[in-house]
Formats: structure tokens, sequence, C-alpha cells
């Protein structure tokens, strides 16, 4: 049997519910980021994903959890804009908290999970 060489493993953090990841490395990067602009077409664009994807990954979000995470403003780029709700920085607050816990520095478990891999070469 062939066994994989692994370079770098990391830890990535998802919750999932009905198929869908609720919440996720990429989803919290696009709330964050979402937060640094005050805008969806702006943290799409700094993430390089399309602004209809970012939609998509909210609209997901919005759908699991118990209010929407992001508040939008109508009008383009004069008046438009988009904002963490207190729930959305309550999720990544949390979601972050919970990476650094299961971080293997800091967690036995997954550095002992991480030791049980083959070795690199």
């Amino acid at each position: 049997m062939t066994r994989t060489r692994h370079s770098t493993p990391t830890f990535q953090l998802r919750l999932v519910a009905d198929k869908d990841v609720v919440i996720g490395p990429g989803k919290a990067d696009l709330l964050e980021a979402i937060d640094r602009s005050g805008s969806i077409a702006s943290a799409s664009r700094e993430l390089g994903m399309s602004y209809k994807k970012a939609w998509q990954l909210i609209e997901t979000m919005n759908r699991h959890f118990a209010t929407p995470l992001i508040d939008t403003r109508m009008g383009g780029s004069q008046h438009g804009g988009a904002t963490l709700t207190p729930l959305g920085r309550e999720v990544i607050d949390h979601y972050r908290a919970l990476e650094r816990r299961l971080a293997p520095d800091d967690c036995p478990e997954a550095r002992a999970l991480l030791e049980c891999l083959a070795p690199s070469e």
C-alpha cells in the first residue's frame, strides 16, 4: 500500500447542519472581510471570490442561524454597505476561539492525532 506523505497538515473547523457548512474557514474569513470593508463587494474582491458566491455563502449562514449575521443597506457604491450584526460578531468570536482551542500547540488530542499520520519526506 502506498502511503500519502503530508507536507503540513492542518485542522479546519466546520459546523455542518443538514449537509450545509454553516460556518467554516471561508465563511469566517468572509464575515471578517465584510467587517473590515463594510461591503460585500469589497470583501468578495479581497477574498478572490465572485459577488454571487459571497451572497450564496451569506444566505447559507443566514438560513441556519437564529437571526441574520449581516445587515445590508441598499444604495450601491455611494450609500450601500454591509455590517456584521451583533450575532455575526458573536459567531466570529466563538468560531475563532474554537479554532484557537483546537490548535495542535494548545490541544493535546489534536497534536496526538497529527502524530498518527505517516511521516512526511
